[in-house]
């Protein structure tokens, strides 16, 4: 399993990375990205705290774990210089907190995400326009179907705008404490709900995850992997 918007208590999730690390290896984790939530204040004292930690944790476990952020209610006007700030400091995915249905998200954070160059998903983009989900798509930004209350509310509409649109999604888990973390049946249920076919659940749970992991420089990929590039 693949999942790239998870919590610690560097945020508001209640485990140590290392341990959040530890519990989603067994829950037979691949891959995984951790992103706390950021802004300008608390920045650099995620991302030093991250590489840290999941770089011991891939190092000793059969996992590769990523540090990374998930940009959160900072100024739409600022986003970009987050993002790039996040990427210095060695942050190797960048999420943006987007514009769910469920918060008073600023209006615009959708697109400036997407328009900036430096993020790589934008986290449950609620009732995204088919233009951002067209901007997405040329940008190569990530849209995420959310396995999370209250986000995953619009996850049928983001698959539709983002098939229409040729975006690529991907499903994540924005897990805060351990029975948040994906399971191999919930993924299935939620592709299922959110009105996908198999082979593009497939898309979205395999092959939709390891594309984004090779555009970053890691190919967890077989040979044999189908590329199916459906959303």
């Amino acid at each position: 399993m693949y999942d790239f918007h998870t919590h610690t208590f560097l945020s508001d999730g209640v485990l140590s990375p290392i341990e959040l690390i530890r519990r989603a290896l067994i829950r037979g984790y691949k891959a995984m990205a951790v992103t706390d939530h950021v802004g300008v204040g608390n920045l650099e004292f995620v991302v030093k705290t991250l590489v840290k930690d999941c770089a011991q944790a891939t190092e000793r476990w059969d996992i590769l774990a990523l540090p990374g952020v998930e940009i959160t209610h900072v100024p739409k006007h600022d986003i970009k210089m987050v993002a790039e700030a996040a990427k210095r400091l060695g942050a190797k995915i960048v999420t943006v907190h987007g514009e769910t249905i469920v918060e008073p998200v600023e209006p615009g954070t959708n697109e400036a995400a997407i328009r900036s160059g430096a993020v790589d998903i934008l986290a449950h983009p609620g009732l995204i326009s088919y233009d951002d989900a067209r901007f997405a798509a040329e940008n190569d930004v990530y849209l995420e179907v959310s396995a999370r209350k209250g986000h995953s509310l619009t996850n049928g509409h983001v698959v539709k705008v983002a098939r229409e649109a040729g975006a690529y999604t991907v499903l994540d888990s924005d897990a805060h404490e351990p029975d948040d973390l994906l399971t191999a049946e919930i993924t299935h249920k939620i592709a299922k709900g959110a009105g996908l076919t198999d082979e593009d659940a497939h898309a979205l749970l395999q092959v939709n995850p390891q594309k984004l992991l090779k555009r970053l420089g890691y190919d967890l990929a077989s040979a044999t992997e189908p590329r199916i590039a459906t959303p």
